[in-house]
């Protein structure tokens, strides 16, 4: 019998490289929105020493109140500006992992369709196995003469 060939071999291979592809193209996407968790963390945290920082001096002026005011608006500010780019990031997040869902699809159903024909070719080999060992067995037992007693 013939080795086991599954005709859509390179398909799978190349579907196997689009997934991979899809996976490293959402893990960038995830990356790129914890940059920006990072970021707006930062500038989160800058706004609050700062404001422990001048809580903790005295005297306390004005005009370094009144700087810690434009302090905390200017990281709130930054913060706000991250809000459309996070969103856009998680929108583009979601579009690549809905790909990322087909692309295994596509994969899990190339894989299922090659182990069923594999199965396939299996049992036709065990087949043929069987009907070569009882065509053996029943040439060898003509050459003895075929003796009931075997």
């Amino acid at each position: 019998m013939n080795a086991f060939h599954f005709p859509l071999e390179k398909v799978l291979d190349l579907r196997k490289q689009q997934l991979k592809l899809e996976e490293a193209q959402f893990r960038r996407h995830l990356r790129a929105l914890a940059e920006i968790d990072r970021r707006r963390a930062e500038y989160e945290a800058a706004g609050a020493a700062a404001e422990q920082q001048v809580r903790g001096w005295d005297p306390l002026f004005g005009r370094e109140l009144h700087a810690l005011g434009v302090f905390r608006l200017h990281t709130k500010q930054r913060e706000l500006d991250l809000a459309r780019p996070r969103s856009e990031c998680q929108k583009q997040i979601a579009a690549q992992q809905k790909a990322m869902l087909e692309a295994r699809r596509r994969v899990r159903l190339l894989e299922r369709m090659k182990e069923r024909r594999l199965a396939e070719w299996q049992a036709a080999a065990d087949r043929e196995v069987e009907q070569l060992a009882s065509e053996s067995y029943l040439a060898a037992w003509v050459r003895r003469g075929g003796n009931a007693r075997d």
